[in-house]
This record gives structure tokens, sequence and C-alpha cells, in this order.
């Protein structure tokens, strides 16, 4: 009975063993192992497929080819998490302007596979059946082993070699009629060579240094220097012809540091396509604004004149206009561009000592009058 005992012990934890072998397997993937779907029928030579891994840390796995000439396929290969699973490809790195194939399974849909255009960063223009890509009749998308297998044929004669994928959040899944696609859960962006078979993965964003030069000269010019012009002309008076000097070059100086300031935003613009339409809309406002100061100036009526004191209510309400929404729109490029509490701390202590100094000079004048 005890040899029993231990017999029934040891086939019950070789059964253990081996389902866990089984299950551990069975949730991933390997180029070390081929592709072998069951009951698919690929029209192409799965053997002959090139296989990378391109996302460690979700276990992507992408098998591809130049099988025939002119068409290049792609097998997609990650775990089923009730998410969607997608690949785009870009001409720049970023996800806006690119095009994605994207693909899930879910209790009512056998299997869904879509072309999306990325548009934008919000869920209305990410557009499904729309893109860039060219693909032939076939399409794959399917679940064994507790793994997603997505595969799809460009035409074309080289693909782009910036790629991009990501992972659905988990049972947020496209539904008809509109199948719009939720934000993704996680993103990275790739590069391949597709002749060596090398990836590597972006670590930083596209496009930083042109991102905080656009950043810093826009927060030096019309978030600073303007700051110190206005404080000049209204608290220096007494040193005349000095203060005026002063102020046109403080300001000449905030008005071409922030010109340079707004192309850089329109250079970036046009390389990331990213959705910034109220900071762009902003930007341009202000310097328009501040072009009317220039204009302002050339026409500023001489002293006696009775136009005088309406072109100073003019001059300095325009002024103080600009100001605010320079500040409004520094803070807010900043938080668009993620660059996180630094960069909100050093410009909140710089303004804040120049706010100090002006309540300061503001209180000095008060008592003296």
């Amino acid at each position: 009975m005890k040899e029993n005992s231990q017999f029934i012990v040891f086939i019950t934890i070789t059964i253990a063993i081996f389902g866990l072998s089984a299950t551990v397997n069975s949730q991933t993937d390997a180029c070390s192992s081929s592709l072998n779907l069951q009951n698919v029928n690929l029209p192409f030579d799965a053997a002959s497929l090139n296989c990378l891994a391109v996302w460690d840390s979700h276990n992507y796995i992408l098998r591809y080819s130049q099988t025939t000439p002119g068409t290049w396929t792609f097998v997609l290969s990650a775990p089923a998490a009730n998410s969607f699973v997608a690949m785009g490809f870009s001409s720049n790195g970023q996800m806006v302007g690119s095009s994605a194939i994207v693909g899930w399974v879910s209790s009512t849909d056998a299997g869904v596979i879509k072309q999306y255009y990325l548009g934008g960063t919000t869920p209305t223009l990410v557009e499904p059946d729309k893109g860039n890509l060219v693909l032939s009749n076939f399409s794959l998308i399917t679940s064994q082993s507790s793994r997603l297998y997505l595969g799809f044929q460009l035409v074309t004669d080289q693909p782009l070699s910036r790629l991009l994928y990501s992972i659905g959040q988990t049972g947020l899944l496209p539904v008809a009629p509109n199948y719009r696609l939720s934000e993704h859960s996680d993103k990275v962006s790739t590069s391949i060579n597709y002749i060596t078979g090398q990836t590597k993965s972006s670590t930083g964003r596209p496009y930083t240094r042109l991102r905080r030069s656009h950043g810093a000269l826009n927060m030096l010019g019309w978030g600073i220097l303007m700051i110190i012009g206005v404080i000049v002309a209204r608290h220096l008076k007494s040193y005349d012809p000095l203060w005026f000097y002063l102020h046109i070059c403080i300001q000449s100086f905030a008005f071409v540091f922030g010109i340079i300031g707004v192309i850089f935003g329109f250079v970036l613009d046009n390389k990331t396509n990213a959705d910034v339409s109220t900071h762009k809309a902003l930007g341009i406002f202000i310097l328009v604004l501040g072009c009317l100061q220039v204009m302002a100036f050339l026409a500023r009526p001489q002293k006696e004149s009775k136009a005088r004191k309406y072109w100073n209510w003019y001059h300095q309400s325009v002024g103080r206009l600009l100001i605010i929404l320079a500040v409004a729109n520094v803070f807010y490029g900043i938080h668009l561009g993620k660059e996180g509490t630094g960069w909100n701390a050093g410009y909140g202590v710089v303004l804040a000592i120049l706010i100090v100094i002006a309540v300061i000079l503001e209180l000095k004048l008060w008592f003296r009058k």
C-alpha cells in the first residue's frame, strides 16, 4: 500500500511538471522554434521567414521576409491577453501620421484585422480602414496556445524601417460598427534593418533637442524678457532716457527670441504632425500681438499729441495681454512636451522672482505717491 501511494504521488508530480511545462511553453514563442499554425494554410514557406524578438518586455516575436518580388510577409506573435496587438509603419518613428495593422480575437469575433490611419492622438483621429499601406489578399489573425498571431502581406519594394508596436488595454476591444480603437496600454518605437535583421528600440523621444530649443526660446523671449521689459518701462522712468533705451533693447531681444522659437515650433509641427492645435493657435496669436507692438512703436505719436494717451493705453493693454497668454502657453507647452516638474519648477521660480520684484517696486511707487 505504501509503495502504491508513493507511485501515485510520483505520477501526480510528473503530470504537474509536464502540465506546467506545457503551460509555460504555450505562452511563449521563440525564434528557435518554427512557425507551426494548426489548421492554417499559409500561401508562403513559413521556414523562409526571418525571426526577431522585437519587444522583450511583452514577448513580441516578428517573422518577416520578402516572399515574392514586391511582396513582404509579416507575422507578429504576442501573448493573447484579451487585448488588441498592433504593428505600425512610420516614416519618422512617430505614431501620428503612421499606418498600423491591428488585430484582436474576442468571444464575439473569431478574429478581426484592420488597417488604421493614426491621424492624431485622440481616438476620433485614429481612423479604421484607412492608411498608406497597400495590402495583399492574405491576412491572418488567430489565437493558438495562448498566443495571438497577426499576419499580413505588404505590396511594396521596400517597407519603412521605422516600426511601431503597441498593446491594447485588457478587455477594451474595438467593436462594430465604428471599430473605435481605445488608447494603448503600452507602445514602443523601433527601427529594423531588413537585410541584416538587426533591430533596436528608440529610447528617447524624436526631435528632443528641437522641442527643448522651441520651449526655451519662447520661455526666454515671451515669458521672461517681455516681463523684464515691462518692469523697466514702469519703474525706471526717473532715469530718462535710459529706461526707454533699456525697454526697447530688452523687448527687441524678446521679440527676436520669440520669433525664432515660433519658427522652431512650425518646424516641429511639420516633422511630428502632433495634435497641439490649441498651443499652436495661442502661439500664433501671441506672435501677432508682438508684431502689433512693433508696429505701434513705429507709429508712436509725440508726447505733446492728444492721441498719445490713447496710444499708451493701447500699448500697455496689448502688452499685458501678450504676457498673460505667453505665461499660460509656456506652462501648457511644458505639459504637452512632457518635460516633467523640472521645467515647471524652473520657470515657476523665475516667474515668482519677477512677480516679487514687481510687487516690491509697486509698493515703493505707491508709498512715494
